[in-house]
């Protein structure tokens, strides 16, 4: 596959998206409402593993890019909203936990909101893969495995996950809290890639473009691989 401009890459990575985790049978069952309470629960309680490894990800990937102001801040501003922004009350962990207790009630957390839950191989698989890849990336690289890998799809799918868990048949007995999907779907992504945008779209060259779809689309397939790793964990919990 060959590019000639940005966008080009950019469509590549949505067609991806569209084929592996849109279409993907792990959100056509969820919007669908075709999950039981017990597997609503265990992606539940899987996720909050993701969810509070991401600023590790974040970490690996602000040591990887180039020392210069306007390429890790886009990534410390990403951080920073997993803080809250400073506001303890703000913290992503605190706001993942107002979802978790809706959907895993009977499963008790620590003060730090970590559940008393074993976490599944292709979670820590897809934290680990996204970690690994970029302890060994180039600047480029790095910055495309957050803002094409992750940010520039994470608002759709978390807001395609948010609309699937307000489902009424996931409501019924106890009523899901999805702001932390919605928050991220409305607010925190689209700003985040547009700041990684700014940089990777400096790159033009053939050999750029390429390297900018290659780390892009190796993390995106490992999300998708995440997502399709929870389900077939899931099938279990009928």
């Amino acid at each position: 596959m060959s590019f000639t401009n940005y966008q080009q890459v950019e469509q590549a990575i949505w067609e991806i998206v569209e084929n592996e985790i849109i279409q993907g049978e792990f959100m056509k069952t969820l919007l669908a409402g075709e999950w039981s309470s017990e597997q609503v629960s265990e992606f539940a309680l899987q996720y909050s593993y993701y969810s509070r490894n991401f600023p590790r990800v974040l970490g690996a990937a602000i040591a990887g890019v180039m020392p210069e102001d306007d390429w890790w801040v886009p990534l410390v501003d990403n951080l920073w909203d997993e803080a809250g922004r400073g506001n303890p009350r703000a913290y992503h962990s605190k706001l993942y936990h107002s979802f978790l207790v809706t959907a895993a009630p009977t499963v008790p957390t620590n003060d730090k909101y970590v559940p008393d839950h074993p976490v599944s191989p292709a979670t820590v698989d897809a934290v680990d893969t996204f970690i690994s890849f970029l302890r060994s990336a180039t600047p480029l690289e790095a910055m495309a495995s957050i803002g094409l890998g992750s940010e520039l799809f994470a608002g759709k799918v978390m807001g395609l996950i948010g609309e699937g868990l307000s489902h009424p048949n996931y409501n019924q007995q106890q009523k899901l809290n999805v702001t932390f999907w919605k928050a991220h779907a409305d607010h925190h992504e689209p700003r985040h890639y547009q700041l990684c945008k700014n940089v990777l779209e400096r790159f033009t060259s053939s050999g750029d473009l390429q390297a900018i779809y290659r780390a892009g689309a190796y993390i995106t397939r490992s999300e998708a691989r995440f997502y399709q790793g929870l389900m077939d964990r899931m099938k279990s919990f009928v």
